[in-house]
């Protein structure tokens, strides 16, 4: 088949691009979508770096050489292949470190049906995943505190919420979706997640040609994998977007047609969402669909809009006309079962094509997304009233704990509460509650100022009693507004 359209001219100022072909089937989806995206007409200068495996066999723990650094703080895009991460402790996740290194704050997965060439039991879903990128459990702060128990920290900061939230309404407005919404679990972390749904709504109230929506997550996760044509694009703090743009990619037909963008202020990274699998590398069998998505939302993003469009339509009448790779060929739908390089040659061969019968891709050209931040207005008035004291205690119960630490005498504070694992076990605890040695004891003031010199002496007294001290949390009001949590039970 030969293509209908002659192929664009190409930009005419090529932008410079840090391209990494990664491990196990890397550099060849990587080989494949550059050739598909150079013959439609992308304008690229290419600058490839080394990066993933043989660096982390190198010593270097992270899997990036300073070179790569510089190389991406030049260019500001990044396309980038799947690596492979060492079996073991002590290596550091790539991605993770790219996107917090360098502010990729917007984690975006488009997932749409290809019904009936793709098998999915939703044919008429199409949505975005717009992920928060740099917070929430994904800042990897953990503690093992006692024997029994371990924390990881959820950090949820407001002017990242703002940040994010912003970029899935400016999306939705740029690319003519009709609808924003958010899911939470904020009946549960009423101060995390509520931060985050909260900020949804007051940055919602600035988009009123957009309609707006908020779910609690387990509920919302159940109505995407259900009926995901009631959703239009979803915004999400990071591990829930982690996990249900991977279920979302999953029920459109495959996670390995997925591609994904990372965007951030200064710098930028596209790839699939698959990893290297390294078991299919060298045997020109991987489908290089994922990693070509990604690239297609890098061309969006660097101005090429009519580029990834006409490689778009290409893939879609490719796959329309039944030309597959191994993971999605299925007898009686598919037509001719392709590797890797011939995928790509029957992508080439139909630039300038469009598809009969799925929805024609169709890029925003132009679209101004306006990302500035905002001023932050005046900060709340902060009052400390407290300490929560974390304490190792293995032997004991909650009664004998309160007498001693009622014996602390502090001036100006008084013990209120004691807690294990978050559910109140003094004064009246049930019985019935589950001990384990990880106890917090709550001091707030008593009548006058709450101030860190009643912070250290009572850290004094508890080491003069014999306590273990894991940690302390500060207890304060935000305009008078509560800004912790009170125990289960309370």
């Amino acid at each position: 088949m030969t293509s209908t359209a002659a192929t664009p001219t190409q930009t005419a100022k090529k932008v410079p691009v840090t391209v990494a072909y990664g491990d196990g089937i890397g550099p060849e989806i990587m080989e494949a979508t550059l050739r598909i995206i150079t013959e439609a007409g992308a304008g690229l200068e290419l600058e490839p770096i080394e990066i993933g495996e043989s660096i982390y066999h190198r010593g270097i723990s992270n899997g990036i050489e300073a070179s790569s650094w510089e190389s991406l703080r030049r260019t500001h895009v990044f396309l980038k292949a799947p690596i492979t991460t060492p079996q073991g402790g002590g290596f550091k996740s790539l991605n993770v470190t790219v996107r917090k290194t360098l502010g990729m704050y917007a984690n975006v997965r488009p997932c749409a049906s290809l019904h009936p060439y793709v098998a999915t039991k939703h044919p008429n879903m199409d949505i975005v995943i717009v992920r928060e990128n740099e917070e929430d459990v994904y800042g990897g702060i953990e503690h093992r505190q006692t024997n029994q128990v371990a924390q990881c920290l959820k950090l949820i900061s407001r002017p990242g919420s703002k940040r994010i939230i912003r970029y899935a309404f400016e999306y939705a407005r740029a690319n003519k979706r009709k609808k924003v919404t958010c899911f939470t679990k904020d009946n549960i972390m009423k101060i995390t997640d509520g931060l985050f749904h909260r900020t949804f709504e007051e940055i919602a109230q600035e988009y009123p040609d957009i309609e707006h929506e908020h779910w609690i997550v387990d509920i919302g996760a159940a109505k995407m994998a259900d009926t995901p044509e009631a959703f239009d694009v979803i915004v999400m703090p990071n591990l829930y977007g982690d996990v249900l743009s991977d279920v979302a990619a999953q029920i459109t037909g495959s996670v390995g047609l997925a591609g994904s963008a990372n965007i951030g202020d200064h710098c930028s990274m596209f790839e699939a969402i698959h990893g290297s699998a390294p078991r299919r590398a060298k045997q020109n069998l991987a489908n290089p669909s994922g990693l070509l998505h990604g690239a297609l939302l890098m061309l969006v993003h660097i101005g090429q809009s009519e580029v990834a469009e006409r490689a778009h339509n290409a893939w879609l009448r490719t796959i329309e006309d039944g030309v597959h790779t191994y993971d999605i060929y299925k007898h009686g739908v598919s037509k001719e079962k392709v590797g890797t390089k011939e995928f790509a040659d029957a992508v080439i061969a139909r630039l300038g094509q469009k598809p009969a019968h799925l929805k024609p891709a169709e890029y925003a050209k132009g679209a101004h997304m306006n990302l500035a931040i905002r001023p932050a207005g005046k900060p709340p008035m902060k009052v400390r009233v407290g300490v929560d004291i974390f304490i190792d205690r293995r032997d004991g119960n909650p009664d004998m704990i309160a007498e001693l630490m009622e014996k602390f005498n502090v001036e100006g504070t008084k013990l209120t509460g004691i807690s294990n694992r978050g559910t109140k076990v003094w004064p009246n605890g049930n019985p019935d509650t589950y001990w384990s040695d990880h106890w917090s004891c709550r001091f707030e003031g008593d009548g006058e100022l709450f101030t860190a010199q009643h912070v250290v002496k009572l850290l004094e007294a508890a080491d003069r009693a014999g306590f273990d001290v894991i940690k302390t949390e500060g207890l304060y009001t935000f305009n008078g507004e509560r800004g912790y949590s009170l125990a289960q039970g309370e």
